[in-house]
């Protein structure tokens, strides 16, 4: 796609300095910017961008001769805005491979692309204009909406309900049995795994992340919510709107995230948790089964704490080497003193 920098600058709602009839076609970073391309600036960003760029997304007070400037108090948030702009996501346009299977009733909408090698089952229903990669099997009764991508090796369980511009990224897999099993004492009974999933709109699973049907309920990921590659969210978790869950994260069952909540990577979650909006858990911090992490705050560590605290904590941790010294020798002179006085 191509917009000059006064069309970006209008649909972005900014002031603009320069060159408004330059046409831009790309955004880029700076060490690969061209004549036709966009980056930006941040304040407290070192360095200057290239003299080449075509324009640069910065601060207001930002305004160099000979650079085309689109003025921004948030530039990267701005620089994002165009980016979806200039590098639109694809789109279907109705291409089937000769290879994929597609069951005779399934209804696809205009524009849907089959990959090789691909799978839809019976009773599937999938929206205008979606893509499914190679390889990507959609197991009976699922429904996906329109505008979805699942890159190549997705699986889709039975019966599992995708909103619509959802991406899937490679290997992603949606709907498998939980992790539930009860013991008689001697061997383990499988908990029925019968529920379903349901992911709301404008949602990105990363690759190889999966997402656990419900044991006799729903596992429910929020619209807008983003969710890295390697992450493992089990049955009949309920995570909100727009929560960011990054990598290597682990979600035990019936654990429920509310909305606009942020989660650092490796992050492991006990059964039954449950995070009020807003919430930010920061990397490699534990929350207990059945634990409440308290709306608003930001929080570290394992057992998971409020940041202030986990820093003072962390802070006498290090001290522990020198406080161990400093008791010993204090033993040694009680000791001493006891001696001293008799033995008493």
């Amino acid at each position: 796609m191509s917009y000059t920098i006064r069309q970006l600058a209008g649909r972005l709602g900014r002031e603009f300095h320069g060159d408004g009839a330059l046409p831009i076609t790309s955004v880029s970073g700076w060490d690969s910017s061209g004549p036709s391309s966009l980056v930006f600036l941040e304040t407290g960003m070192e360095g200057a961008p290239p003299s080449g760029c075509g324009c640069v997304i910065a601060p207001p007070d930002y305004a160099p001769a000979g650079v085309n400037v689109i003025h921004s108090p948030c530039p990267k948030l701005d620089f994002t805005r165009a980016a979806a702009w200039l590098h639109p996501r694809p789109e279907g346009s109705g291409v089937r491979h000769p290879s994929a299977e597609i069951a005779p009733d399934a209804v696809l909408g205009d524009r849907v692309d089959v990959g090789p090698r691909s799978v839809v089952e019976s009773g599937v229903r999938i929206g205008p204009g979606s893509i499914l990669g190679a390889g990507v099997f959609v197991a009976r009764g699922c429904v996906l909406g329109s505008g979805c991508v699942l890159h190549p090796g997705v699986v889709l369980y039975p019966g599992v309900r995708v909103g619509n511009r959802v991406i899937l990224h490679a290997g992603a897999v949606v709907g498998a049995d939980g992790f539930g099993y009860v013991s008689d004492g001697e061997a383990y009974w499988k908990f029925p795994q019968i529920g379903s999933v349901v992911i709301g709109d404008d949602v990105e699973i990363g690759a190889n992340s999966t997402i656990d049907r419900g044991s006799l309920g729903t596992t429910r990921i929020g619209a807008g919510t983003k969710v890295d590659n390697l992450v493992q969210i089990a049955h009949n978790v309920e995570i909100g709107r727009h929560v960011v869950i990054a990598a290597q994260t682990g979600i035990s069952g019936s654990t429920v995230i509310g909305d606009h909540a942020v989660i650092g990577g490796q992050v492991g979650f006990g059964d039954h948790a449950r995070v009020e909006p807003g919430v930010v858990i920061g990397s490699k911090a534990g929350v207990l089964p059945g634990k409440i992490v308290r709306g608003g705050g930001v929080y570290w560590g394992v057992p998971v704490r409020p940041l202030g605290e986990y820093k003072r904590l962390n802070a006498l941790f290090g001290r522990l080497p020198g406080m161990k010294s400093e008791i010993e020798s204090l033993k040694k002179e009680v000791a001493r003193l006891r001696e001293a006085l008799g033995g008493s």
